[in-house]
């Protein structure tokens, strides 16, 4: 049975769950809220025993929401060993959201096996990989991976040092500040590269451009 969060037991629940936690931070009164659900809930059902999906009403836990800095809502965090590591804000596409997914799971693994992948593969078959899966990101969702090769591997290069040093792959072109609910924005793909590549023709650091 999913438990029913509040402030008094959020993060207990969180740290003992034996499966990444998704948490849907809503409301009963917001309606992109009412569209995201349905989604939510039918990827949980296809992805049952890999994650766990909880939906927790933002009024019932505003010390919760404040400490997370969770101001908006839709917002949706993944939290893995009881720690947040990747979220995204409002209501988004099914497939976008399975891409995440997707991503951050098999990040989750990455990480716990990543000096056996060293050892498989050497760090030019993980950057291959990566780079695949940014060109079919991109390709996806109606831009390009920057075609100048050294700029790519030099920022991917940097996100998996990230990765090490922090535990997530924060965009090397963002300032780090240590507080895992404020970086999650910066994870890569970040929340901000739809709008930057509208405003710029590229983001912020150049992975991406229209």
């Amino acid at each position: 049975m999913v438990p029913i969060l509040t402030d008094e037991n959020f993060e207990q629940e969180i740290q003992n769950a034996d499966k990444p936690v998704v948490v849907d931070f809503m409301a009963s009164w917001c309606s992109p809220c009412f569209v995201l659900g349905p989604i939510l809930e039918k990827i949980a059902e296809d992805l049952e025993g890999k994650i766990i999906l909880i939906k927790v009403d933002l009024d019932n836990i505003p010390l919760t929401a404040q400490k997370f800095g969770i101001n908006q809502i839709p917002t949706v965090v993944l939290f893995k060993d009881g720690k947040p590591i990747s979220g995204f804000i409002g209501a988004r596409p099914e497939p976008f959201i399975r891409e995440w997914l997707e991503k951050m799971l098999g990040e989750g693994k990455l990480k716990e096996e990543v000096e056996i992948r060293d050892e498989e593969k050497g760090e030019n078959g993980e950057i291959e990989e990566i780079i695949k899966w940014y060109e079919d990101y991109a390709k996806k969702n109606g831009f390009r991976l920057n075609p100048d090769r050294a700029t790519v591997e030099r920022l991917i290069k940097g996100l998996l040092a990230n990765e090490k040093k922090y535990g997530a792959r924060y965009c090397p072109c963002r300032r780090v500040t240590g507080n895992q609910e404020m970086d999650l924005k910066n994870v890569c793909p970040c929340y901000y590269h739809r709008e930057e590549l509208e405003k710029r023709g590229h983001c912020f650091c150049g992975l991406f451009i229209k």
